[in-house]
């Protein structure tokens, strides 16, 4: 049987072009259909959409993947669907395994595990994970990627790129460039699963000393570019634990925290990836990271930049905020929209500027951060806009996802 050729041509990203083409066409068709009969449920349009992407895999899924996570922000019946979505792509099937595990591992590619199960317990947008037992009983998830990824990849991009091309010439409020630069980057890397397995090394020796942050450990004997191997952790999705006590959902906020920002404000490394898919919650209340695919390094400048902002809206230094975004990396940023920025800005430090217990959910709803930032786009592009650097993009999604949580909890 032919192995798996996962080389990146002009076939198969026309392929792709194609496949997503039709999905689009179809969820348009019915949205048109939809508003000519407004008594047509929410559920059937969710279901959908939700068949559409879920169909394609890639990265194109991981823009609906940000939408739940934001809550209140999408109805009831979509953010059901597009939470199935995070974590439970419909997975490949049983010769695909076979398949990739032999182009892998080689010929006796079984010989290495006492048990391995055919069947995905997970699957994403990259790639799908199965369970298996090694020869000294050890369980482990074996991560595989999809067929044909490099094409895919390549393919999503670029219909990316004309995508931000025409919100940048309807939408003023943006240059775009660096932000596609930033997550064709990363997206790229998270191909390489050896890659990835480095940066799970990093996050291992960071919490080596902290029993609150569960790492795995990759299996490098076992882990290729597109085969990654470690510790399987048992775990339940956070939303499980939204209806414990008080006192225990704040313990855990305070974990989730500690996860994503110990690692920012002590080494420089940031986890981009904060949807539910890429992290459990133990019986004992502990967090098990999972997936480093998108993990970012910043410079010591761009560190300091993130403290200096804060200090400067704390005390209102405009001089302070401004030197602040230089070291961020903003360029040639006029000062007269400075005032537009810490809107936003003061929004996501806010629950840090008084010395207070508050309730997120009451001060600081996600629909205030809808409207905010509604408002700053609006001004941006009355100002002529702005370029944002390439650090700004992670360290974003990862605050509002990450705020998303802490509302949950």
């Amino acid at each position: 049987m032919k192995e798996l050729d996962d080389k990146n041509t002009f076939t198969k990203r026309l392929g792709r072009y194609t496949k997503v083409g039709l999905a689009v066409s179809n969820v348009a068709r019915r949205y048109a259909i939809d508003k000519l009969d407004p008594n047509a449920p929410p559920n059937q349009r969710a279901e959908i959409l939700y068949q559409a992407l879920s169909s394609l895999r890639g990265p194109l899924i991981k823009i609906p993947q940000l939408l739940p996570t934001i809550p209140d922000f999408l109805p009831p019946a979509y953010q059901e669907k597009f939470m199935n979505l995070q974590a439970n792509v419909p997975p490949m099937g049983i010769l695909f395994v076979k398949r990739r595990m032999r182009s892998e591992l080689g010929l006796k590619w079984q010989s290495f595990f006492q048990s391995f199960n055919l069947k995905a317990r997970f699957a994403a947008s990259l790639g799908q994970v199965h369970q298996a037992t090694l020869l000294d009983g050890s369980k482990v998830a074996c991560k595989l990627q999809y067929p044909d990824m490099p094409s895919t990849v390549a393919a999503d991009l670029k219909q990316l790129r004309l995508m931000l091309s025409l919100y940048q010439s309807i939408k003023k409020a943006l240059n775009t460039d660096e932000i596609l630069d930033e997550i064709t980057e990363h997206i790229t890397y998270e191909l390489d699963y050896n890659h990835e397995a480095k940066n799970m090394t990093i996050y291992r020796s960071i919490f080596r000393e902290d029993p609150d942050i569960l790492v795995p450990s990759p299996f490098k004997e076992l882990t290729t570019n597109r085969l990654l191997t470690m510790n399987w952790m048992e775990g339940q999705p956070i939303t499980n634990y939204e209806n414990i006590s008080q006192n225990e959902r704040n313990i855990l906020a305070k974990k989730m925290f500690k996860a994503w920002y110990k690692p920012l404000y002590s080494y420089g490394i940031l986890h981009g990836d904060p949807h539910i898919g890429n992290y459990t919650v133990t019986a004992n209340h502990c967090i098990n990271l999972l997936d480093f695919g998108c993990v970012r390094r910043f410079s010591p400048d761009v560190i300091q930049g993130i403290i200096e902002l804060y200090r400067g809206i704390l005390d209102n230094d405009k001089e302070r905020t401004y030197h602040a975004y230089m070291l961020w990396g903003f360029k040639d940023l006029p000062k007269d929209v400075l005032p537009i920025l810490n809107k936003w800005a003061k929004f996501l430090y806010g629950p840090l500027l008084e010395d207070r217990v508050v309730d997120l959910a009451e001060e600081f709803p996600s629909t205030n951060g809808q409207k905010i930032a509604a408002e700053v786009l609006e001004s941006l592009s009355y100002h002529g806009g702005i370029k944002p650097p390439r650090s700004f993009v992670f360290m974003d999604r990862s605050a509002v996802g990450m705020g998303s949580v802490f509302l949950r909890l």
